[in-house]
């Protein structure tokens, strides 16, 4: 397995398919690279270079007992990028992933990026203020914390059907989409699932998407469950200059996955890496 080490020597997993332009996927919580094969596959088949890694304390990449917050995942971001020395890359970022991209350009700039595709991204705020009313309370972070430290493995199951939109009416979530975010879920270490609630909770992106010069597209569903529409890319791509907004009508927090939803995406993420 592919494996690099990070400047504070925590090994760090990632799968690297294709040739051509870059395009570099980072994955939401709690869940790893796998998460992004599908894509992977499309981009790859298509004359692209897809590249995913497990983010620390998930999946393959190593368990260290701290750096899980932003500037620590933007850093090894960093590593991957420059260790592999990609240039003119497209980073696709899922959920807590955006948070990852965004701090990446706060700390590391563009000069190795042409494009950013965001997806039911948390920027600029995911928690509720007084200056961010559309956001999500406080106290719903706190039942996800003691929800993973009670009993993390039926807490997982019972997370799943928001996260994919299950409990909606004709929904088209198949039982193979439940059962993978399980068993990803069950592949990062209860440090990190806990201290990632918190940093994506309660970190600030909004002076990282500031820093933004690259074409930018947010696509985010109506109906997700996780992180609010609203409170969130509805607000960044205002905030980042020459930022482009898709709205799925209906569609869930599990985009990449769920049969309807998945698709639709692929083509967009197809015609945005062709634009």
């Amino acid at each position: 397995m592919p494996t690099l080490t990070t400047r504070d020597d925590v090994e760090i997993f990632y799968k690297d398919w294709g040739s051509g332009r870059p395009v570099v996927f980072l994955h939401g919580w709690p869940l790893n690279a796998d998460a992004w094969e599908d894509q992977m596959k499309r981009v790859a088949d298509h004359g692209f270079r897809g590249i995913a890694h497990d983010r620390r304390g998930h999946g393959r990449s190593g368990q260290p007992w701290g750096g899980y917050d932003f500037d620590t995942f933007a850093d090894d971001l960093n590593d991957l990028i420059t260790t592999l020395d990609l240039r003119d890359v497209t980073l696709v970022a899922h959920s807590m992933g955006g948070g990852e991209l965004a701090r990446y350009i706060g700390r590391h700039g563009t000069g190795r990026i042409s494009k950013a595709l965001l997806l039911s991204a948390i920027p600029p705020l995911m928690l509720k203020t007084d200056s961010n009313p559309e956001g999500v309370p406080a106290e719903v972070f706190e039942t996800i914390r003691n929800g993973m430290l009670n009993e993390r493995s039926q807490f997982w199951k019972d997370f799943a059907p928001a996260f994919f939109g299950a409990n909606r009416p004709g929904n088209k979530v198949t039982q193979g989409n439940l059962d993978a975010y399980w068993f990803m879920a069950m592949h990062q270490s209860i440090k990190a699932g806990v201290d990632c609630v918190t940093a994506f909770a309660e970190t600030d992106f909004t002076e990282d998407l500031k820093k933004s010069d690259v074409p930018t597209l947010f696509v985010h569903g109506d109906d997700d469950q996780i992180v609010p529409l609203d409170a969130t890319s509805r607000k960044a791509a205002q905030i980042v200059p020459n930022a482009t907004l898709k709205v799925y009508e209906g569609g869930s927090h599990g985009i990449t996955a769920v049969p309807g939803e998945k698709e639709r995406f692929n083509q967009d993420l197809l015609d945005f890496l062709q634009s």
